[in-house]
């Protein structure tokens, strides 16, 4: 008897769904649509002021980022310049001074974008931060062991932290969601053009200034860098815009479409239900979502595979010639792929396509890996360089891949965000020591080490793409009309609407038209 009961109760929520469906979704979803476009003369004035926001906004952050990886891979340019001799390091303890940066990089990400948040000044937040960081990378000049050079790279990766979480935010508060990936990827150009510049910069200072008025070259290196960051910080204070609201370079016209696009994205996404404790539920939604943890594994995999940039400079280093060559060398490898990245990101968006373009540069980056290993040719051991640093196209699609596999609701997206970048950047704390000095120069441990984190980010990509491909055939049945939906589509539709506090109708809508794109 109570079984009969409860399939009368399941079959009288069932009929009650669909005739709320039936009632209710044509209507709103119109309703939606009219009130989701621009005018013909805001679309006019729309690509005026996208023009005038890349103009003032993306040079900056390019520059910084340049800088942000300039000041955090010194360390390595530094190594080729006496560092280790002067302080007395053991291979060990330089390992040590290189990971431990990244300890206070994933202390203080998450933490840093709630105060972020807060203050709501990114200029000056994020200009503060540049400085802070420069002066920390400048002063590490006056070290004089191991215990004051682990502390200065751990300052440094905490006064670091802020500002690749503190850029994401602040971009989306001035691009939609169609416009972002594409100055993502421009963004994060900028630390691939540091790893040319910056070795450039080291071989004109090893070159230049080496032991001139009783300084090391790597303290020069130190002193430059630093003094360049410092002021593009102070830079940063007085010339970042904050808001679209608040900028005066804005016309009242073009400040109104600003606002305008971003709320009606606002109003075609979903939000977040109010309280305090949005925050806490989104991570527990993101920790229940297999996407969360595949996608975290397959960016620790290729954060653990890409960990060679921190060693790049003795990479070059063992194809035979001087130190201010090796630092030389390094340029033309991270120029190409500058380049190769933005074309990668570039068709991955026309395509409309995540896995192939996070497939396809696996098997080149371990072919070029393979090749380091077993050849001392240099020719074909420089050219291995080139096939290794593809690894780098594979960030800006797996962030994008991330914003679509999760795309709600956005405190469960912003969790995990923070869980994915987090556990990726953990790989930079353990992989230094696996380049060890003993393997020199094929270090066939730490390359093999890579292949294998390229053989499992495979299989978290195959395996994602299986999970998406049976989401959008869910998505399919709930969109056509036509089919009545089964007791589990029901199920998940009511499961949906109970997480983000909506009815069911709008539970629908929400995804109407929407797929996961694999």
């Amino acid at each position: 008897m109570d079984k009969e009961t409860r399939l009368v109760d399941e079959r009288r929520a069932s009929i009650q769904d669909h005739e709320i469906l039936g009632d209710k979704f044509n209507t709103s979803h119109e309703e939606a649509t009219h009130l989701g476009e621009l005018t013909p003369e805001e679309l006019v004035l729309e690509k005026q002021l996208r023009r005038k926001i890349d103009l003032a906004i993306m040079p900056m952050v390019v520059l910084v980022y340049l800088m942000n990886y300039i000041d955090r891979n010194n360390y390595a340019a530094a190594r080729l310049q006496g560092l280790e001799e002067d302080l007395n390091l053991t291979p060990q303890q330089y390992q040590t001074g290189l990971s431990i940066l990244f300890v206070g990089y994933i202390i203080m990400q998450v933490p840093s974008n709630l105060v972020l948040n807060y203050i709501g000044k990114p200029s000056w937040y994020l200009g503060f931060f540049t400085i802070a960081w420069g002066s920390v990378s400048a002063l590490t000049c006056l070290v004089t062991n191991f215990g004051q050079i682990v502390a200065c790279r751990f300052i440094l990766g905490m006064v670091e932290a802020p500002f690749f979480p503190g850029v994401l935010f602040y971009l989306s508060k001035w691009y939609t969601k169609k416009e972002l990936n594409l100055r993502m990827s421009i963004f994060y150009s900028g630390s691939l053009i540091s790893g040319a510049f910056g070795s450039l910069i080291a071989a004109g200072i090893l070159n230049g200034l080496g032991h001139r008025h009783g300084l090391s070259p790597w303290q020069w290196l130190y002193i430059i860098e630093g003094a360049i960051t410092v002021f593009v910080g102070i830079l940063v204070c007085f010339i970042l815009p904050d808001f679209p609201q608040t900028w005066k370079g804005l016309t009242p016209e073009l400040r109104a479409v600003a606002n305008r696009r971003l709320a009606i994205e606002a109003a075609e996404a979903d939000v977040d239900e109010a309280g305090g404790m949005s925050q806490l539920k989104g991570f527990k939604l993101a920790m229940k979502d297999p996407n969360t943890h595949l996608l975290a594994i397959a960016y620790l995999c290729t954060t653990g595979a890409a960990g060679f940039q921190n060693f790049f400079p003795t990479l070059t280093a063992t194809l035979g010639y001087t130190r201010t060559v090796s630092l030389l060398l390094c340029a033309p490898p991270y120029i190409f792929v500058t380049f190769w990245a933005l074309a990668h990101s570039w068709f991955s968006d026309r395509v409309g396509n995540r896995f192939w373009f996070f497939i396809y540069p696996i098997p080149v980056v371990c072919i070029g890996m393979a090749v380091f290993m077993g050849t001392d040719n240099f020719g074909a051991k420089y050219f291995s360089l080139f096939l290794m640093v593809i690894i780098f196209s594979m960030n800006g699609t797996t962030y994008a891949w991330i914003a679509n596999a999760i795309p709600r609701p956005p405190a469960k997206r912003a969790a995990a965000f923070a869980f994915i970048n987090s556990i990726g950047n953990s790989a930079s704390i353990w992989t230094p020591f696996t380049y060890r000095a003993v393997d020199r120069p094929h270090y066939r441990l730490a390359l093999g080490i890579n292949i294998g984190l390229m053989i499992v980010a495979t299989i978290c990509g195959v395996t994602l793409r299986f999970i998406l491909t049976n989401r959008n055939r869910r998505l399919e049945r709930l969109e056509n009309e036509d089919v009545a939906l089964s007791e589990k589509d029901l199920a998940k539709l009511r499961k949906t609407a109970e997480v983000e506090g909506i009815d069911i109708a709008t539970a629908r809508r929400m995804q109407k038209g929407y797929r996961y794109m694999i």
